[in-house]
């Protein structure tokens, strides 16, 4: 069969990887790619966000699935045309898409629903959104309501912190036409944890568990972004709290999407916030989170491809999923300057060694090719990834190929996996 997968980040590569051991599969197609995609599959010079180009290459080459990694095409409703057309394809539709499109969709979606969440206010004026911080007190958290490339959430401190992230996404529009309105909420504390589960709008196919961090600097310090690093499985959800998740949060939310007349298929992210062995709704995502991706999928021993064709087809009847026993560790290595402001088309330098150790893959993210040189294009740019019979092995495994990987300004976090390994 041939597969097209719509992306060209590391969550791209990493499936395309993934894909690429199906023995169901002949050929893999991926639009836009990346130069290390492009080692497993023909990358086509077709964005992620082209649509209708993306669909006339799918009938043209007779695509028998096509796979969509990021958010913003589903968000567009990719999956509808595609789906319309004919074709099959892995990913929720556009009304499904706004769990992760809309915060204040989801948030409402938990309320209706029980499902346990921080308490939240939405707010399209910039008046009452300043006039609820100053009541409700701080520390607090400002979400744009819409698509931010996960960095429209703003942990304040202080309340003057939280009227300023007001201001920024409000006034200055710094987020574009997704802060046009704010959710504002309680803040959390404890410990997150990332849980995804594949499904076809009805049945449910949990995956093992995983951590992301999210701040820049070491010590979770400095701003949110994309993702650091991520890890799986994640000590802090026991297999008690796996079910606890399960029955109080996936469940339902896929319950109440269908009761809502607009059913959930595809990969589901729920962000968690754990405290006393109880777990809260962060956000959701409508994809693969990216860096979680890579370590789940180094360590899914069973053939993917089956999987998604089945959440497509809204036929998924397995039950569970085989893994490795084993730990994975993801370490991403960025830009020096991002979140913010950062140089591009540096060379990279360490590729060919860090390809020679074995039980690592390094998945590529903001890359491109220039002159035969692999240079940095993006702001997260590579996730070295190792596998290991322990978390410990497999923060050495992976810190053993960021040690071989170089280019100017490089930056990353140093303590990728601590967390685990304090419990």
């Amino acid at each position: 069969m041939k597969v097209l997968v719509v992306g060209g980040g590391g969550r791209e590569h990493t499936l395309v990887w993934k894909i690429a051991q199906s023995p169901l599969v002949e050929q893999i197609y991926c639009a836009p790619g990346n130069p290390g995609i492009a080692e497993l599959a023909e990358c086509v010079h077709i964005g992620a966000d082209e649509i209708d180009t993306l669909l006339d290459f799918a009938l043209a080459e007779k695509i028998d699935l096509t796979v969509v990694g990021p958010e913003v095409p589903l968000t567009m409703g990719i999956v509808d045309i595609f789906q319309t057309a004919g074709l099959e394809v892995f990913g929720p539709d556009k009304a499904a898409a706004q769990i992760e499109g809309s915060k204040r969709f989801s948030k409402d979606l938990m309320a209706r629903y029980n499902i346990p969440t921080a308490a939240y206010q939405s707010f399209s004026d910039h008046a009452q959104a300043v006039a609820y911080i100053r009541e409700q007190g701080a520390p607090i958290v400002v979400k744009a309501d819409g698509l931010a490339a996960g960095k429209g959430v703003i942990v304040a401190m202080t309340e003057d912190q939280a009227i300023a992230a007001v201001d920024d996404i409000m006034l200055d529009q710094v987020f574009g036409d997704a802060g046009a309105s704010v959710v504002i909420e309680e803040f959390m504390d404890g410990e997150e944890a990332s849980f995804f589960a594949f499904t076809d709008g009805k049945n449910i196919l949990p995956l093992a568990s995983s951590q992301d961090h999210k701040r820049v600097n070491d010590n979770d310090e400095g701003p949110n972004t994309g993702g650091m690093g991520a890890y799986s499985p994640a000590p802090v959800v026991t297999a008690e709290l796996h079910q606890i998740i399960v029955d109080t949060i996936v469940k339902p939310t896929i319950k109440g999407m269908a009761q809502d007349g607009c059913p959930y298929s595809g990969i589901l992210y729920v962000g968690l916030m754990i405290k006393d062995g109880k777990p809260r709704v962060v956000e959701y995502n409508a994809r693969f989170g990216d860096p979680e991706a890579q370590p789940l999928l180094m360590r899914m021993k069973s053939d993917i491809v089956p999987v998604l064709q089945a959440c497509a087809r809204g036929e998924l009847q397995q039950d569970s999923i085989d893994w490795h026993d084993k730990a994975a560790v993801c370490v991403v290595l960025a830009s020096g300057g991002y979140p913010a402001v950062y140089e591009k088309n540096l060379p990279i330098s360490g590729l060919d060694r860090a390809a020679e150790i074995e039980d690592l893959m390094v998945f590529h993210a903001g890359t491109a090719l220039k002159d035969g040189l692999i240079v940095n294009q993006g702001g997260r740019v590579l996730g070295v990834t190792g596998l290991g019979d322990t978390v410990r092995d497999a923060i050495d495994k992976a810190y053993a190929g960021v040690k071989v990987i170089h280019w100017d300004k490089v930056h990353y976090r140093h303590d990728i996996g601590a967390r685990a390994l304090n419990r």
